[in-house]
């Protein structure tokens, strides 16, 4: 067991060199969340990071894709690998790879538009299939189903309170003055990108403050209340998902890859605590 929590002490030894710049990022932001963070072994804690990195390289792609934001009315896919139902969900063809459709909408974006809930499912899907591999991939999202916040159980997505955000964390802009003509800017979810970087569909990666005025745009006239960054995170599970893929070759249970760029390490009985 792997434990990792935040203290006032800190350790500086020499990172492992199969773990990225990225993954040292990622792993100081759990350290400096108040709260504890488990893992079985190894293997679980480098999943995360590694579908965290992944999960920040989707965003990036889709960003860069060409994929538009649209309401539900005007969804639209390539037809080659879905279908768009009447209320702009978007269903997978049964007779198509569910890792070739997602890779798909990072190929042929331009064919491709959603609105900010859905793109953020995306992006995860993609980390998934980054991280475990298409077969194991194809085995777990068989039947992907995009719209809104509808996602596979596979996902594990859980939302917890919490003010500070790590790389690779889903969170939430709302906009409670928006004009009801346009009430797909009632909100943005978007991307942690790190740096106080936010990805968010239709506006693109940008700081708070830049997304904020975004959403304000699309207040009802005489609006006086701003659009905020909520305090609340949406995550996977990722010790979930790292036990549903047999393919995922990360550490072991002799804690191989653990970033050790400020830590602090303390063996009590079959645990292993990693203290910031």
């Amino acid at each position: 067991m792997i434990r990792i929590s935040k203290s006032t002490t800190s350790f500086t030894s020499a990172a492992p060199e199969d773990v990225t710049r990225l993954q040292q990022a990622i792993f100081r932001g759990l350290l400096s969340r108040p709260e504890t963070f488990s893992y079985p072994s190894g293997r679980e804690l480098n999943f995360e990071l590694r579908m965290r990195e992944r999960t920040l390289e989707a965003a990036r792609a889709l960003n860069a894709s060409g994929a538009a934001f649209a309401s539900f009315a005007r969804t639209r896919a390539n037809p080659e690998y879905w279908t768009v139902e009447p209320n702009g969900a978007i269903r997978l063809r049964p007779d198509r790879s569910p890792a070739a459709a997602i890779r798909d909408i990072f190929i042929n974006g331009p064919l491709y538009a959603f609105e900010c809930a859905t793109a953020v499912v995306i992006v995860l899907y993609k980390a998934v299939l980054d991280t475990i591999g298409e077969a194991a991939y194809n085995r777990l999202f068989g039947n992907t189903y995009l719209f809104h916040w509808n996602v596979d159980r596979d996902l594990g997505l859980r939302t917890l309170p919490a003010a500070r955000f790590i790389p690779g964390d889903v969170v939430y802009f709302d906009n409670p003055e928006v004009d009801p003509r346009t009430p797909e800017w009632q909100g943005e979810n978007a991307i942690y990108m790190g740096n106080d970087m936010y990805y968010g569909h239709g506006i693109g990666i940008r700081t708070p403050e830049q997304i904020i005025a975004a959403l304000n745009n699309k207040r009802r006239p005489g609006a006086t209340i701003s659009a905020y960054l909520t305090e609340q995170v949406t995550r996977p599970n990722y010790v979930l998902l790292s036990q549903s893929s047999a393919s995922f070759t990360g550490g072991s249970g002799g804690y191989p890859g653990l970033p050790g760029s400020v830590y602090f390490r303390a063996a009590i009985g079959s645990s292993l605590y990693l203290f910031a």
